[in-house]
């Protein structure tokens, strides 16, 4: 597929990967529908993308409720004059060990079943929710070819304290195989991007001794930027014949 080609979703779009993922879709032509809870970073990267070649149209949306993704779509196939794409990137951390022992005192504590239920809720639940929608939407009008990209992550192999987003994002990866197995008779490919650690407003929080322990332990000697991982989804989107797999774009630190 032509990135000027795309009437495409992005949720996760106000910033991070997925502002990043728009602005590059519509410079290069694309129309983009762009999903995320942040009123003001919407704004904003309306504004940014004015001189674009592209457009982008912006809504609020929580991908966690049903309801709300299912009138998105609706409105995202409006606004655009069609739909044939998909970047499942909106995603959220709510991390805690899942049983944790206090060193001075002892004292146990849990994750809490609202920490896991945040995370499965938008990483997961709301992830599926846009696939199904928009799949069926295509399904519906017959537009093919179709392209789905879910944002994954490293963590999927297991991480210490993230109980909650790695079984989110093993699902979502597991998934990228089942659904390219369901969709290739509408026409509709499926693949994932899975990130190591990626200079983000959620990353850019740790202190500096964290930050430079994980950058001894990445084989490039950096952290990567969402630049790096939207050459992945650029290369899922362009290579008609990719489909089903999860690549892996994180430096090396998962080998």
């Amino acid at each position: 597929m032509k990135l000027e080609d795309l009437k495409i979703i992005v949720t996760g779009a106000a910033r991070g990967m997925g502002r990043h993922f728009c602005m590059q879709l519509a410079q290069a032509g694309a129309q983009v529908a762009a999903a995320d809870v942040d009123l003001e970073g919407l704004a904003s990267l309306a504004s940014e993308s004015a001189g674009a070649k592209g457009k982008i149209h912006t809504r609020k949306l929580n991908v966690a409720d049903e309801a709300e993704v299912g009138e998105y779509v609706e409105w995202a196939h409006e606004a655009m004059g069609g739909l044939n794409g998909l970047i499942n990137n909106a995603g959220i951390l709510r991390d805690g060990l899942l049983v944790k022992k206090a060193r001075d005192t002892g004292e146990i504590t849990k994750l809490t079943k609202d920490q896991w239920d945040a995370v499965i809720g938008v990483n997961l639940t709301g992830a599926t929710l846009m696939v199904r929608d928009v799949v069926a939407k295509m399904a519906t009008t017959g537009q093919k070819p179709g392209i789905v990209v879910n944002i994954s992550s490293i963590a999927r192999h297991g991480n210490r304290g993230q109980s909650n987003y790695t079984a989110a994002k093993a699902a979502l990866a597991a998934n990228t195989v089942t659904w390219s197995r369901e969709f290739g008779v509408f026409g509709i490919r499926v693949c994932a991007i899975a990130p190591g650690m990626i200079e983000t407003p959620m990353t850019q929080g740790m202190n500096q001794k964290a930050r430079d322990a994980l950058v001894a332990a990445i084989p490039v000697a950096r952290i990567g930027l969402p630049e790096d991982i939207w050459l992945g989804v650029k290369f899922c989107i362009e290579c008609d014949y990719a489909n089903g797999r999860t690549y892996d774009i994180d430096g090396g630190l998962s080998m």
